[in-house]
């Protein structure tokens, strides 16, 4: 990889993961790092500038040799993440739980899954993390349970209180074999499943909007509410400073669960998402959150229909923080539609006064090494779009990481929160060839095989060596056993990319995203609103943000372009020479005035 016009990285020392792993070595922390949790509040609110590092806990680091990523695991990487200059770290589900859907098939919201850990594990956790500086924000799964969780249990079983927490409905059709409305799935086929009584005859049909094994909650029950709030209780008390809130726009649907019609919920309005009694459950919710000091946060992950009129809905300043800015997950790689999402993205903040919540990747969708590495869309693709090219284009990856590599200065020079997913740090393509026998995600098997699913974002990190598990295991399990194999298979060319290679490479893309996020801190974080600066092309962008005279200049054509003439460069995704930028590159420079 070519090297990057940016000073010597600070002095390193070794962050050992476990006793028998090799150390991934580390920047000392600036001096301008956050302070712990109990320090003194900062003058702006920790969430509307933060980093926040999102972990697929199983895919994460594995302590004990199980194949799995586990709590231990992540607490012996803590380090790693603070000296990569993150603020928060946002945990995916670690409740007890089936996996069938990745732990968003909760069994118990109050307590991990052994595969994962114990409480006490999870407190360890909560308290290491604040003594580092970091916040912890956990997932949380409000919309469904899982089939094994002991309320749908007790419904199955004919316990009428426990029924009416869930949407049991009679079928249609003379004897009740068609399902009660038109609804799908979003993982493929119909929303309704058929069950069987005590007495072995078929029964009532029950709601999963998702998978069969994730049955909808009934959110005119009171009991749920009152459930879910003691759960938020439960991991606040224990430290927790904030939930990502799954499948905020679902929860409710509309009276009498009218047939959609063939309505698409990604573009219209459907009568089993984003109903506006939602937001009595926010708003109640968020009372909760204000009663702790300091407030615990929420952020939305909503995807409503009519988004420039509907989101703003949950934004208000009684509802949720932040929620997930989504379009750059699916944007080409080209200029004009890039600005247009950060156009609609800032304003809509303008008008909730809630920061924006920038995202290039996470755990749903193509990672963004792999999406820009092919042909690009005329404006946006689409997870299925993205997947059904895969046997018939040919990722150039240097092209994609190149192209990533520039994305990420842009989208962290812009106001609000930016999120990193787990090992885009590294660079880190979709994995497009796991084993079909391998694969976990129900959409892979629910839609007969025709697509891959999201398993190939989903694979473990590589932490150090030249072979697979990279680091991500221990040799050895805690009763001298070899260590299992990771639960997905690595890429069997992944050692120039594990986190101990790139740190000691100053242009690695792991060394890049440790410069940007420095100087993030040090000149964009507490920066004022953005401006778009002239540029010689209509390629670039370039963004400047009041009191601050560092610039984001992103080429995203292919033509190099000149900087502006003295600016001082900070940082660049490539070599900068004589002031110019090459094409699909990005530079931080300092500009006087």
């Amino acid at each position: 990889m070519p090297g990057v016009t940016v000073p010597d990285p600070a002095p390193s020392h070794g962050v050992p993961a476990r006793p028998d792993a090799p150390a991934v070595p580390a920047p000392a922390m600036p001096a301008d790092a956050l302070p712990p949790a109990d320090a003194a509040a900062p003058q702006q609110e920790w969430w509307r500038t933060a980093v926040v590092y999102q972990v697929v806990l199983r895919a994460f680091a594995d302590g004990d040799g199980d194949g799995w990523g586990d709590v231990a695991g992540l607490r012996a990487r803590l380090p790693y993440l603070a000296a990569l200059g993150v603020d928060a770290v946002w945990v995916n589900p670690w409740y007890v739980s089936p996996m069938v859907d990745a732990g968003y098939d909760v069994a118990d919201y109050r307590r991990l899954d052994p595969r994962y850990g114990t409480t006490a594990d999870a407190e360890a956790l909560v308290a290491e993390a604040h003594a580092l500086g970091l916040r912890v924000m956990l997932d949380v799964v409000p919309n469904h349970t899982s089939e094994q969780h002991p309320w749908f249990r007790a419904a199955l079983a004919g316990d009428e209180t426990a029924r009416a927490r869930y949407l049991f409905r009679p079928g249609r059709g003379e004897h009740g074999e068609e399902p009660p409305n038109d609804w799908e799935s979003c993982f493929r086929g119909p929303a309704w499943t058929r069950t069987t009584t005590p007495e072995g005859e078929p029964g009532d049909w029950y709601l999963h909007m998702f998978a069969p094994e994730q049955p909808d909650l009934d959110w005119s029950n009171r009991e749920v509410h009152d459930e879910m709030l003691d759960v938020l209780r439960f991991w606040f008390d224990r430290g927790v400073d904030g939930f990502r809130v799954d499948v905020a726009h679902g929860l409710v649907k509309e009276a009498g669960l009218p047939d959609a019609d063939g309505r698409d919920r990604r573009t219209e309005e459907h009568p089993g998402w984003d109903q506006d009694e939602v937001h009595d459950i926010w708003r109640e919710w968020r009372a909760l959150a204000d009663t702790y000091d300091p407030p615990r946060v929420f952020v939305a992950e909503a995807w409503p229909a009519r988004r420039a009129e509907r989101l703003p809905l949950y934004l208000r300043p009684d509802e949720m923080h932040t929620a997930f800015e989504f379009e750059p997950l699916h944007v080409a790689w080209r200029a004009g539609p890039w600005r247009d999402v950060v156009d609609r993205s800032v304003a809509m903040s303008g008008l909730t006064g809630a920061p924006c919540a920038w995202v290039l990747t996470n755990h749903d969708v193509v990672r963004q090494a792999t999406r820009y590495a092919r042909s690009q869309f005329p404006e946006k693709g689409t997870n299925e779009t993205e997947r059904a090219r895969w046997p018939t284009e040919v990722p150039d990856l240097a092209l994609g990481r190149r192209r990533a590599r520039a994305a990420v200065m842009l989208t962290a020079a812009l106001p609000g929160v930016l999120y990193v997913y787990l090992g885009e740090e590294l660079g880190l393509q979709e994995v497009e060839d796991v084993p079909d026998d391998r694969r976990t995600d129900p959409i892979f098997t629910r839609s007969g095989g025709t697509d891959p699913g999201r398993d190939g974002s989903r694979v473990p990190l590589p932490w150090s060596g030249d072979a697979p598990p990279f680091g991500f295991s221990p040799e050895r399990r805690p009763d001298g056993s070899p260590a299992l194999d990771p639960y997905l298979p690595q890429p069997a060319g992944w050692g120039a990319l594990t986190a101990q290679a790139q740190a000691a490479d100053p242009a690695s893309t792991l060394s890049l995203y440790r410069r940007v996020l420095a100087l993030r801190r040090q000149h964009l974080a507490q920066a004022g609103p953005m401006r778009w600066v002239r540029t010689p092309s209509p390629d670039v962008l370039a963004v400047a943000r009041e009191g601050s005279h560092v610039q984001s200049w992103v080429n995203l054509g292919a033509a190099p372009v000149d900087l502006p003439a003295g600016a001082r460069v900070l940082v660049a995704s490539e070599p900068v020479e004589g002031g110019v930028l090459p094409g699909d590159a990005a530079a931080w420079v300092e500009v006087d005035g």
